[in-house]
């Protein structure tokens, strides 16, 4: 299994060129077309003309592959990790934009949970999710709280 440096390094070689993106975008708009009206629990792709066996998919399946084109026809890198898959601390303070050092101390100051295998702390990717979210809504809250300040002091003109 790829680490995740090594998947995000190779999420540049998501970003299409613009026939590329184009192409994307129109098969985004029909498979969305396509589960947009259907109720049905699998839906099937069929090979037009050709001797390939057809497929039956969730629709969950294909919404992930329209989302997923959608960012490609955006342009964006796109990466796909399993949610079960376990970090370094190394790999976490990557996704986060943070020093690894901060990781640690997050982890010993027990916001963020992991478990050790040796010397080594692995993170599920879920708890660093979650963790993420919080932070967010930390950081919303703060500024909010700036703006109310600002507002009930009448800097806000």
């Amino acid at each position: 299994m790829p680490r995740p440096a090594e998947t995000a390094d190779n999420a540049m070689d998501t970003v299409l060129d613009e026939h590329d993106a184009a192409l994307a975008q129109a098969a985004q708009r029909c498979l969305m077309a396509a589960l947009d009206h259907s109720r049905a629990a699998t839906v099937r792709l069929v090979a037009d003309g050709q001797d390939m066996p057809s497929v039956e998919l969730p629709p969950k399946a294909l919404r992930l592959v329209a989302d997923m084109l959608g960012m490609m026809a955006q342009r964006q890198p796109v990466v796909l990790l399993p949610q079960k898959m376990e970090l370094s601390t190394q790999d976490a303070a990557a996704f986060l934009n943070v020093s690894r050092p901060f990781v640690v101390k997050q982890i010993d100051e027990g916001r963020l949970p992991c478990r050790k295998v040796g010397r080594h702390r692995r993170i599920l990717f879920d708890d660093l999710l979650a963790y993420q979210q919080a932070l967010h809504e930390q950081t919303e809250a703060a500024l909010q709280a700036l703006a109310d300040q600002a507002q009930a002091l009448g800097l806000d003109r």
